[in-house]
């Protein structure tokens, strides 16, 4: 009985920690869907604003602690460039969280069922 109550303890505290870890992981994937969503919106409302001026405005992009003159078609491509850049990390980041719940819950169900078996005998 003893063996049993040390093989399902060792269970329990590999479940423990890897419950705790994977909510740190999930807490930092959402801390990161959250910034790109924010960087994608930022560059959807700056190229709103930028369509409606006209092709020979002059516009400037940051590179670093200086701005360059940069063609307005260029200033376009780039914040278009960064929205789609943003909603494909966010989808890899989406997949990795999923990925991360259903490793979770089939350590559960692991658990479980050697919990199950263990009553059974």
């Amino acid at each position: 009985m003893a063996k049993v109550d040390m093989e399902l303890k060792k269970a329990f505290t590999e479940l423990q920690e890897k419950q705790l870890e994977t909510t740190q992981k999930l807490r930092i994937a959402d801390i990161q869907i959250e910034s790109l969503k924010r960087t994608k919106q930022h560059a959807s409302i700056t190229e709103r604003e930028i369509s409606s001026l006209n092709e020979g405005t002059r516009t400037y992009e940051s590179v670093g602690r200086m701005f360059l003159l940069t063609p307005i078609g260029m200033v376009k491509q780039n914040l278009k460039t960064k929205q789609s850049t943003a909603e494909e990390k966010i989808k890899v980041i989406e997949n990795n969280k999923t990925y991360l719940e259903n490793s979770l819950k089939e350590a559960t169900n692991s658990l479980r069922e050697l919990v199950q078996t263990k009553k059974e005998s």
